[in-house]
């Protein structure tokens, strides 16, 4: 079936085909064209298994998630929930992002997920009714702050789930820095309200086994928010995400203009 999708998708619509191939060059200036063309027919075969198992979450059981998206040191994470903080989570838009939330299963925080609402109010209430069937509570990028300073002032002990590696607004960026090899606007979100809710920070990387199979590692950007410089968190969660685009580039979301604001080329 995703066979069928990934020829639709590429072959006779060309979804975003455009994009990808100038992000692809954009990012993998040293390959050849031939390289970066194998990368992105992978990408696409991805994409459409990324759709597919994104239908399929709305039936799949407890224990089929369990043994399709493993964690390999649930420990690294547990140590930080030992600290009685809350935790900002980042993540990247890479290989299975939408099956992160399934780490809720395991642990003892109240999990929530930050998203960006959807345009389309019927993809945006299937995207809801997915993302929310593994206990997580979505939060719209509008209300996170509302509801993250009610949890703090109740003394509520959550963790937020930040997909940070996305473009921001040139106007609205507090930050720059390199990514990728190019100097873009990036969000900070995630590391400034850390810093002003005193929570910890931690990593979250994604790697894709096989078809439909994922494992997840966890790795700590801060246990003490407080004694790091600004940005100094931002700029040490996109050097993370650089290797795991460097190490299978083909798992990245590269549908999105990650880089059209290219710092002396905005466009």
């Amino acid at each position: 079936m995703s066979d069928i999708v990934c020829f639709l998708t590429y072959d006779v619509i060309g979804y975003r085909k455009k994009v990808v191939r100038n992000n692809i060059k954009l990012a993998l200036p040293h390959l050849s064209d031939k390289e970066r063309l194998a990368i992105e027919k992978k990408f696409y075969v991805h994409l459409c298994d990324m759709f597919l198992e994104m239908i399929k979450t709305i039936s799949i059981s407890q224990k089929e998630m369990e043994k399709r998206f493993t964690f390999s040191n649930m420990e690294v994470y547990y140590e930080l929930e030992k600290k009685n903080k809350s935790i900002a989570l980042m993540c990247a838009h890479y290989a299975s992002y939408e099956w992160v939330i399934s780490m809720n299963y395991y642990i003892n925080h109240k999990g929530y997920g930050i998203y960006k609402k959807l345009a389309n109010p019927h993809f945006d209430k299937l995207v809801k009714r997915i993302r929310s069937k593994f206990k997580a509570e979505l939060i719209p990028t509008k209300n996170t702050i509302p509801i993250i300073t009610e949890n703090y002032k109740n003394n509520i002990l959550s963790i937020y789930g930040f997909a940070s590696d996305q473009s921001p607004r040139p106007n609205s960026a507090h930050h720059w820095t390199s990514f990728m090899g190019h100097v873009v606007p990036v969000h900070t979100g995630a590391e400034m309200l850390a810093k002003r809710f005193d929570m910890n920070v931690i990593f979250l990387k994604v790697k894709k086994i096989k078809r439909g199979y994922y494992e997840a590692s966890f790795e700590v950007l801060s246990d003490d928010v407080t004694s790091v410089p600004n940005y100094e968190i931002t700029d040490k969660f996109l050097k993370l995400v650089e290797e795991q685009i460097h190490e299978a580039p083909e798992f990245y979301f590269w549908t999105h203009k990650r880089w059209k604001n290219i710092e002396g080329k905005l466009k």
